[in-house]
């Protein structure tokens, strides 16, 4: 049989990053598909932000909402989705996203082209603290980082995020 081998994953395989406001759960990654894409599924606790205010040069992200509800600024435009919704993250555009809800939020995240998703894994391995080393580790992978951005949104949100 030529390619990659079948995959069947139950709802709790994949390696699942231990801790963490936002866990992530890699389902298939970049070399497991020809670099096609890669499937994670992220798993917020509430009143979490996943990321600063970023935008990729290289991959466009499809967020599928699994469960509770997802906030999101979309090229300066702020949209929240529901179980069922999928978001569009183009590449080249700033955004960010969070779970705004008192419950845990489950989304699927489609990453075109793969790869990008080994940064989820760096973080997952040796997290980072100040926002210029998260910003080093995201030039490696053609993502921006704007913290001025992300000041801006927690303020505007003052308390609705948890430290």
């Amino acid at each position: 049989m030529d390619g990659p081998e079948p995959v069947v994953l139950g709802p709790e395989d994949g390696d699942i990053s231990p801790s963490g406001r936002v866990r992530d759960r890699f389902m298939l990654e970049a070399h497991q598909t020809g670099g096609r894409f890669a499937l994670v599924e992220h798993r917020f606790e509430p009143h979490s932000l996943a990321a600063p205010m970023h935008r990729h040069a290289h991959e466009d992200e499809y967020t599928f909402v699994l469960e509770g509800s997802i906030g999101a600024v979309l090229g300066g435009r702020e949209v929240l989705a529901r179980v069922g919704d999928l978001v569009h993250k183009p590449r080249g555009q700033w955004h960010t996203f969070w779970n705004p809800g008192d419950e845990e939020a489950r989304v699927l995240e489609l990453i075109s082209p793969g790869g990008f998703e080994q940064l989820f894994r760096d973080l997952m391995t040796a997290p980072v603290e100040d926002p210029a080393d998260l910003a080093v580790a995201g030039a490696a992978y053609g993502v921006e980082i704007d913290m001025d951005a992300t000041a801006r949104l927690l303020e505007e949100h003052a308390g609705l995020f948890e430290p």
